[in-house]
């Protein structure tokens, strides 16, 4: 906006001098900050009630010399407003019309002193242009901040405000002004039925299409445009979350010494406590990403934020549990916590997960039993997929060597049975953690073992768990005998179907298994090796589907693809067999029907002396 129409006459003398060429002299000199002005009292007079008050107290001390310390503005603000009492062009824009504004406020620039005055004019221009550009309204809030309390008092931060909030509800269908939007505009190319490759463009405008703007914003005008874009009631929570994210990225530092310096951490530690409180009420659909919440969580924990942020994120954490992934619960700990993990605050995010659930399950079950609905995967697959990263959870903390074992079993049994129909995971971390726990005295391994079901163990992990000597002898003969009982299941089945698809299963294993766990490359090279020794061959079976004559001897020779350990345990259990001819097929029996009869204290229907001998083994 062009105010005036003289041209400029102010000319400057070094940086601290300025006056104006005129046939006239000067005949008042006003002192604002380091910045003297050689003036006219007249032009001034006419449009300033405070520069009358202020020449008429100068002109009683018989002084020419004014002097004006807290000017608002500052002398580039006075120079402008000095500009329009003398009629000369000045250009206001969104950079500088603020401070224009608070300049002519200081110097009761009203209607009152002259009809068309500055500060009707300015008021004329925010209303009509400044507050209805997206863009000029953002960068008059940033001009604001360094003009407090002026600012403030003249509404101009509130209307700013305000005009950013209400240009974010409107519809994107109806958005007509520039934004930034530096994320891709189109989708990734596509191929058409005939082949020919063209790119999906994006033409509509994106509901977080302000986000990026707004991110420019200091902390404090930040929060004020997000209260008021939340109080509109118009804005999904989903997009509230992108923008947190987004200004989260933008001002907090990456390195972990960044984050705790002590030139930043206060601003690091009051921005973070900002988004918290920032985040969308989604009860846990919606909203922020589980894994930008943890990652907020780390951060926070790093720069010390109040108890109650911290609180507040666990409580939104939890609810979101099932998405996380393992790297994200990976929270390093801090002094006094002797692991390199937090696994006290995962397990407190746990707790309060299941909690939550129990709660929800309560009032499933009184719908369901409403709609005479009864779906395991809707009902369960959240439980499965916190069952699932717990599992990889603790696969991942026991190779931690200060991790007691007292911390690693309460984390197992933070979930239930339900969560976990496959054990392989649970397996795999107690096998890292009696790997790196050697110390373990026997009742502790058979303690930290008796929390995993042998009959929940996939085929290859049970053919793992065979060779593997960390674990109790009897967890072995267990394993063992569950997958002879499934050998014999599958033999059964081999003759009623094609044997090549039952071999086919069997030499998939190793490569299934090996997707499974997440240990390391060495870890999985090591194990891929010995389950291929352990691999049934196609030979061991006839066409007819049967075990050959030499197998049908309780598959002895096919006991030599096992480790020494496990085929010592067979040849016991074979020599306990053979001792007991007439019982042998009862206890086969009994124990398929009950394969929890090698527990310590069980009976069975055999002899006292075959029961003593399975006893002594273990």
């Amino acid at each position: 906006m062009k105010l005036g129409s003289k041209p400029d006459a102010f000319q400057a003398d070094g940086k601290c001098i300025k006056y104006v060429t005129s046939d006239l002299a000067t005949d008042v000199t006003i002192n604002v900050g380091e910045v003297k002005f050689y003036l006219h009292k007249f032009p001034l007079l006419s449009k300033s009630n405070r520069l009358q008050k202020l020449v008429l107290k100068v002109s009683e001390e018989n002084s020419d010399e004014i002097n004006i310390t807290d000017f608002p503005g500052g002398p580039k603000a006075f120079e402008i407003c000095a500009k329009f009492c003398y009629g000369m062009i000045v250009t206001l824009n969104a950079y500088n019309v603020v401070a224009t504004r608070c300049a002519a406020e200081y110097l009761e620039m009203t209607e009152d002193v002259d009809r068309g005055n500055l500060i009707f004019k300015i008021e004329v221009f925010l209303n009509s242009s400044i507050f209805r550009s997206w863009k000029d309204s953002i960068i008059v809030l940033q001009t604001t901040r360094s003009l407090l309390p002026w600012s403030e008092d003249l509404k101009i931060v509130g209307r700013c405000v305000d005009s950013i909030a209400s240009k974010t509800s409107v519809d994107p269908a109806n958005i007509t002004w520039s934004y930034t939007y530096n994320r891709k505009l189109s989708a990734p190319d596509k191929i058409t039925e005939v082949g020919v490759k063209f790119v999906d463009r994006m033409d509509t405008v994106p509901k977080d299409w302000w986000v990026e703007d707004i991110c420019e914003l200091d902390i404090d005008l930040y929060k004020r445009v997000m209260i008021a874009v939340k109080s509109k009631g118009r804005m999904d929570g989903s997009v509230i979350g992108e923008a947190l994210r987004t200004y989260a990225v933008r001002w907090l530092p990456d390195s972990v010494d960044a984050l705790i310096s002590d030139a930043h951490s206060q601003r690091n530690k009051v921005l973070v406590e900002t988004i918290v409180c920032l985040l969308p009420l989604d009860k846990g659909v919606g909203g922020c990403s589980c894994s930008f919440l943890l990652k907020l969580l780390k951060v926070a924990i790093l720069v010390g934020v109040d108890d109650s942020a911290r609180e507040d994120l666990v409580k939104r954490i939890s609810l979101k549990l099932p998405a996380a992934s393992v790297y994200d619960l990976l929270i390093p700990a801090r002094s006094p916590q002797a692991t390199f993990y937090d696994v006290e605050l995962v397990q407190c995010i746990v707790s309060r997960y299941m909690i939550h659930e129990k709660s929800s399950r309560g009032l499933d079950v009184v719908e369901r039993n409403e709609k005479g609905t009864d779906d395991f995967v809707l009902e369960n697959g959240s439980m499965l997929a916190v069952g699932k990263l717990i599992d990889g959870y603790i696969g991942e903390i026991a190779h931690d060597t200060n991790l007691t074992l007292a911390s690693f079993i309460d984390l197992l049994q933070s979930i239930p049975d339900s969560a976990r129909p496959i054990h392989d995971g649970l397996y795999k971390a107690i096998d890292l953690y009696l790997k790196e726990h050697p110390s373990l005295t026997k009742a502790e391994r058979k303690k930290i073992c008796g929390l995993m079901d042998v009959r929940k163990l996939t085929m290859d992990a049970s053919m793992h768990a065979a060779q593997n000597e960390r674990l109790p002898l009897r967890v072995v003969v267990q394993v063992l005998f569950f997958e002879q009982v499934r050998a014999a299941a599958g033999v059964q089945a081999v003759g009623n179907n094609n044997p090549r698809d039952a071999s086919h299963s069997t030499t998939n294993t190793d490569e299934e298994w090996d997707n499974k766990t997440t240990t390391g490359g060495e870890d999985r090279k090591s194990l891929k090796k010995q389950m291929s020794q352990m691999k049934i061959k196609d030979g061991e079976f006839q066409k007819n589907g049967k075990l050959t004559k030499k197998n049908n001897k309780n598959s002895k020779s096919g006991m030599q693809l096992l480790p020494s350990r496990s085929r010592r345990i067979f040849d016991k259990l074979w020599v306990v067999g053979k001792g007991h001819g007439e019982n042998k097929s009862s206890e086969t029996s009994g124990s398929s029907q009950s394969p929890t009869s090698f527990a310590p204290g069980d009976t069975k229907s055999s002899g006292s002396s075959s029961r003593h001998r399975r006893h002594s083994i273990s």
